[in-house]
């Protein structure tokens, strides 16, 4: 065989190859070796904690945990709308990032996915990996997909430190920007609008060559500076290395096709004064995005910690509901209060039953994409200001070999991130440990 022919046959095979990537996962399309589909990671987090009023009082019923424990549970208004997938969900209670007890109750939305306490040190506030993050790019199960996470949430970019608008942390714990337009989001995920395949390649082989002369001159001037200088700008220099990376990754994807999706159904003009549109659309972005095997790894936080600020505040008062979202998570403890926060408490579930209900009407392999799906709901505070017994749901991922149908209680002597170790595993990462763990909780809950 000629050089030029093997050459030929091997772009062509590269090329076949590719466009199975774009596809989503077919059994029949898998590799003599690959004998499952793809397993995923979705967190959803919501602020301020949820409506406690005690269980055998007047508003008990919008406890947000559920009566009893085990297998024998009663789940009361603000989760019963997940009683349809009671087989699929687990309901946790007691976890909590330790070093997060002792921040401001305000302040640990940053720290959700991290466990980190953000503390002050010398380059700023510090924080840590995100476990999304973690399992995307340390353990490199991000890296078959065009992209390697997707990172949503309502209010869009980073925010500020402790009141950020992203769940996503890199490995050097800075936060990672997030999306908050649909249209936007499926441009990114489907689209192929403005630039052509070869414009979009030249300015790509741009940035490289900027990122290159960028690093020349940061050896140069790293042996100039100073300890602390120092490890400002490798950290600096880590955040520009990552940015290489997805500009490679950027590079080898664009020859291969992104999938045909129809959009119809999709609220893309959906914005901050149609919040329920917009809630939607997004987890329908979410679902598309697993389905079509576009990113295994998606974070979407509902709302930030930045009260009045905060573009999601206004949904609840949007929506019907007695006040913004900050307002009904400090008047909970009050009377009627509980059941006007039950009921946003109600809505949000309702959001999380929806995107398994979408998950779980998509077939793969001989089950579903929620089968091989694990969704991480909740919030970092269980009252507000209360960074303590966070309200947490673990769903989907029964191929992955989750046990659900339970509502487990922990001491809290059991750090949140024991949970996350056995996520780690449920995905096929070969880690034993995440941020301040002591071991796992896998006899619990896989």
């Amino acid at each position: 065989m000629s050089e030029n022919n093997f050459q030929m046959n091997r772009r062509t095979m590269l090329r076949a190859a590719s466009i199975s990537l774009a596809l989503p996962w077919m059994e029949s399309l898998a590799a003599p070796t690959v004998k499952s589909p793809p397993r995923r990671f979705c967190s959803i987090y919501f602020p301020y904690g949820v409506s406690l009023p005690k269980q055998d009082g007047e508003y008990g019923q919008w406890n947000w945990f559920p009566k009893g424990s085990g297998r024998d549970f009663i789940f009361n208004k603000s989760l019963e709308v997940l009683e349809p997938f009671r087989d699929q969900v687990t309901v946790l209670g007691g976890l909590s990032h330790p070093k997060v007890r002792r921040i401001g109750g305000h302040d640990s939305g940053d720290t959700f996915l991290t466990g980190e306490e953000m503390s002050l040190g010398a380059t700023g506030l510090k924080n840590s990996i995100s476990l999304d993050q973690f399992m995307a790019r340390t353990h490199r199960l991000g890296a078959k997909t065009r992209f390697t996470s997707l990172t949503l949430s309502s209010d869009g970019g980073t925010g500020l430190p402790t009141r950020a608008n992203t769940l996503s942390y890199s490995h050097n714990g800075l936060p990672i920007p997030s999306l908050n337009r649909p249209a936007l989001v499926f441009e990114r995920l489907f689209g192929l609008k403005g630039d052509s395949i070869d414009a979009q390649r030249k300015g790509l082989t741009r940035t490289g060559s900027h990122l290159d002369l960028l690093m020349d001159e940061a050896k140069t001037l790293q042996r100039k500076l100073g300890k602390t200088d120092q490890d400002k700008l490798d950290q600096y220099l880590t955040s520009v290395r990552e940015i290489e990376q997805d500009v490679e990754r950027s590079a080898r994807w664009l020859d291969v096709p992104k999938p045909k999706i129809n959009a119809e159904r999709l609220t893309l003009d959906a914005d901050n004064e149609t919040p329920a549109k917009l809630i939607y659309t997004m987890l329908d972005l979410i679902a598309l995005a697993f389905q079509t095997d576009s990113t295994r790894f998606a974070t979407y936080q509902l709302a930030s910690m930045h009260g009045a600020i905060s573009i999601a505040n206004k949904f609840p008062s949007l929506l019907g509901f007695a006040k913004d979202a900050h307002g009904l998570a400090h008047g909970a403890g009050k009377g009627k209060g509980a059941e006007n926060k039950g009921k946003w408490d109600r809505f949000q579930t309702e959001c999380l039953a929806y995107l398994m209900k979408r998950l779980s009407e998509i077939k793969e392999g001989d089950g579903t994409v929620l089968d091989n799906t694990c969704i991480f709901y909740g919030s970092s505070n269980s009252k507000t200001h209360n960074n303590n017994n966070y309200p947490l749901v673990l769903a989907g991922g029964k191929k992955m070999g989750y046990k659900h149908g339970q509502y487990l209680t922990f001491d809290k002597d059991i750090p949140l991130a024991n949970l996350f170790v056995t996520i780690q595993k449920r995905m096929g990462a070969k880690a034993d440990s995440f941020a301040d763990s002591t071991g796992s909780l896998d006899e619990s809950v896989a």
